[in-house]
């Protein structure tokens, strides 16, 4: 399989293009390309769906974000799978052609519009805080939807009976108009390209055949998630048209930035103040984890300011295998701003044995004294 290639050059815009220039170039590449125009043409049904790919990703600023961010692989890791097929492209960009082209219904047969469809899909933005995402969640979602009207069965007429043919179209839904040796259609104004129109009005929906749902619906986050990331409930988007199935809801997980932690893939990075004598020593110290509380960090003896110390398993797990990764803490060594005059006493010992140099102290005394001076700077900075 060849490499997808840059969404930018498939479209042929800048990158910093705005909306209008992206639906623009994709409108003509879509016209030149599409199936309908091009029957038996591989080639050009391929540069249909490749356009149409990248005016999905680059018209959506969220995705259009992940995109310049981290390319192709920044998309696979939300679910995205790109181009799905021919009929799938006129329930996301169905307007394109109709409100650019005047060709309502082009590309698509009236018994397509008018036969059994699927709802459209749902998308629901759910925020977690990064405690939250690291041991999962079940919530209630409250989502509004349109369905089908009960009363109607979707017909629009009183009592679920089947509207009456379109007196202006015929049942066709289009309306042919001529214009010399031209002859454009257009959408029926009179039923709105159904092919049918309502005489006697549904109460309960006013003859619309649809009406708006509140449904509540229970969604489990699994621990691990990442921002960006969506979870996929099928069936519980909009209803579906004359029978047709019900879209899906995407739930899309948004994660605000911590205080305290930052996040990469599994693994999290904090900082944590320690004393100068504690990174002398090398000591045992506790460490606020993001959810298991304290925990013990071992500093090396002599660790530097900005040095990075790991603790295994304190991270996240991964979504796949439940594996946790790990935390990483950046150590800042802090230094005593005020002095007690004992305490001044023993820095300046240690400073004055530190430079007087290993011929004081022969075969290690000088290290071993260091070491003795040391403790006691030890017990007096922290009495």
């Amino acid at each position: 399989m060849s490499p997808k290639r840059d969404y930018y050059e498939v479209l042929g815009i800048e990158r910093g293009a705005d909306g209008n220039s992206v639906k623009k170039a994709y409108r003509k590449l879509a016209l030149a390309n599409h199936p309908d125009r091009n029957p038996g043409d591989a080639e050009a049904e391929e540069r249909f769906k490749e356009a149409s790919e990248a005016y999905e990703v680059l018209s959506d600023p969220e995705k259009r974000q992940l995109y310049d961010t981290y390319g192709h692989e920044g998309l696979r890791n939300t679910g995205f799978q790109g181009f799905s097929g021919v009929n799938d492209i006129f329930s996301a960009f169905g307007d394109i052609f109709e409100d650019f082209f005047g060709m309502g219904g082009f590309g698509r047969s009236q018994a397509q519009h008018n036969g059994p469809r699927p709802g459209r899909d749902l998308r629901y933005d759910l925020e977690l805080s990064l405690e939250e995402s690291a041991i999962g969640k079940e919530t209630e979602l409250k989502v509004g939807r349109e369905i089908n009207c009960e009363s109607c069965n979707g017909t629009g007429q009183r009592g679920g009976a089947e509207p009456p043919i379109c007196s202006t179209c015929g049942g066709q839904g289009q309306v042919v108009r001529s214009q010399g040796f031209f002859r454009m259609a257009t959408t029926c104004p009179n039923c709105g390209g159904q092919g049918r129109a309502v005489t006697d009005p549904c109460p309960d929906c006013g003859g619309r055949g649809r009406k708006m749902d509140e449904k509540q619906l229970s969604v489990k986050v699994p621990p691990g998630i990442d921002h960006g990331q969506r979870l996929r409930m099928r069936g519980e988007g909009e209803g579906g048209y004359k029978g047709g199935p019900p879209g899906d809801l995407y739930v899309v997980v948004h994660i605000p930035q911590h205080d305290t932690f930052e996040r990469h893939n599994n693994d999290l990075f904090r900082q944590h103040q320690v004393s100068m004598v504690q990174a002398a020593l090398g000591q045992t110290v506790m460490v606020d984890s993001l959810v298991d509380g304290p925990v013990e960090m071992d500093l090396p003896e002599g660790v530097q300011n900005g040095d990075v110390v790991k603790i295994k398993g304190m991270g996240l797990p991964n979504l796949k295998n439940g594996k946790k990764g790990d935390m990483h803490v950046q150590v800042l060594v802090s230094t005593p701003k005020r002095l007690s005059k004992s305490q001044r006493e023993l820095l300046e010992q240690f400073q004055a044995e530190g430079d007087s140099g290993a011929s004081l102290t022969p075969e290690g005394g000088l290290e071993q004294h260091k070491k003795s001076t040391l403790s006691m700077l030890k017990e007096a900075l922290w009495d």
